[in-house]
């Protein structure tokens, strides 16, 4: 076998970019309780770096390590070491995540917010094996958070921390009262679209709106908005959806509804809580398609709906271990802050084991 370079070469500056503290969270986490055939966090780390963006099996992974010299490790053995470190690689993806999310320059003093989820699947399924959840940056498109749930994990606004003054964009899977209403406790704001079916809108009077009816008036180009109320459904609503009363609402959110076609003359609704006018709020929206952008990325360069297998043990270890790629070659790409002439962040001697 010839040894291949996986990641030789850049291997030392993609180091500097792990948070400082992530050889300490491998041992505490249980990932590198014992260093038998793995000296310390940086080797595991990079051994599922390796499976993850490299496409080989677990076996040519252990070959290629011992060809390196990186460890001595057997397929088998790397399968045990991947499977603990699920909870360290998300924790290490979450750390790496962790920068300023830049304000855009689109005349609002709140923080831009994006997100979205994506399905992954594995070999020979149709339907949903994992979603990925995330958010990202306005102005570049760069991931700034991520969560990997199952099938169960459904899109919405409480997976993501909020501050007072955020806004948050989202497509119509976010259009939920309960989410929008979470989004209103945290003091934040919403720019999301919906659709006629999507979610119960009133008007000023509590009397539900019909969308459809209301498209006749929308004008080819320009805007129309309505200042509309957002009725909360009571926290045990019947199983049957829809089917609670507006008299049992537990909360009404105030809120305008902004419209506008497209040049096809499709009508696209946008429910905001945030004081901007309608030419903004629409101009706001159009940030969203970064995060389209950013599962394009992903899924074109990094292959993440490649998964080896659906629901194995190293599944979502596969999945983080990925996703920190992507992670740390955006930071190799375009790091954030300051630049020096090394082109990557100088760190004291000693720092990494």
């Amino acid at each position: 076998m010839k040894p291949t370079t996986l990641h030789d070469q850049a291997w030392p500056y993609v180091v500097t970019l792990l948070p400082p503290g992530f050889a300490e969270t491998a041992r505490s986490s249980q990932a590198l309780v014992r260093r038998r055939n793995v000296p310390d966090a940086a080797t595991l780390l990079r051994l599922a770096l390796a499976y993850a963006v490299s496409d080989l099996s677990l076996k040519d992974v252990a070959a290629w390590a011992h060809a390196m010299e990186v460890a001595e490790i057997t397929g088998p053995g790397l399968f045990y070491r991947l499977r603990e470190a699920e909870g360290w690689l998300q924790q290490v993806l979450a750390e790496t995540l962790q920068t300023d999310v830049a304000r855009t320059e689109v005349g609002v003093a709140g923080r831009i917010r994006i997100v979205d989820a994506t399905v992954l699947t594995g070999p020979a399924n149709t339907g949903t094996d994992w979603r990925a959840h995330v958010q990202v940056e306005p102005t570049t498109g760069t991931l700034r958070s991520v969560e990997v749930t199952d099938v169960h994990g459904g899109e919405g606004y409480g997976r993501f921390a909020l501050e007072p003054g955020d806004i948050v964009l989202g497509d119509q899977g976010y259009a939920r009262a309960r989410g929008i209403a979470a989004v209103r406790d945290a003091e934040a704001h919403v720019v999301v679209r919906v659709t006629p079916q999507a979610i119960r809108l009133c008007d000023q009077e509590r009397r539900v709106l019909r969308l459809l009816d209301m498209a006749v008036g929308v004008p080819q180009v320009g805007s129309q908005e309505w200042a509309i109320l957002v009725p909360v459904p009571p926290d045990r609503p019947s199983k049957a959806a829809g089917s609670w009363s507006l008299a049992k609402a537990k909360d009404w959110i105030p809120a305008r509804l902004v419209a506008s076609r497209t040049q096809k003359g499709a009508v696209i609704w946008l429910l905001t809580t945030v004081g901007l006018p309608a030419v903004q709020v629409l101009r706001l929206y159009r940030l969203r398609w970064q995060v389209e952008l950013a599962f394009k990325r992903l899924k074109s360069l990094l292959h993440l709906d490649t998964l080896p297998t659906r629901q194995g043990p190293t599944a979502k270890s596969w999945l983080l271990a990925r996703l920190l790629a992507a992670a740390l070659a955006q930071r190799l790409a375009n790091p954030a802050g300051p630049l020096s002439p090394w082109g990557y962040e100088l760190r004291e001697a000693g720092v990494h084991p």
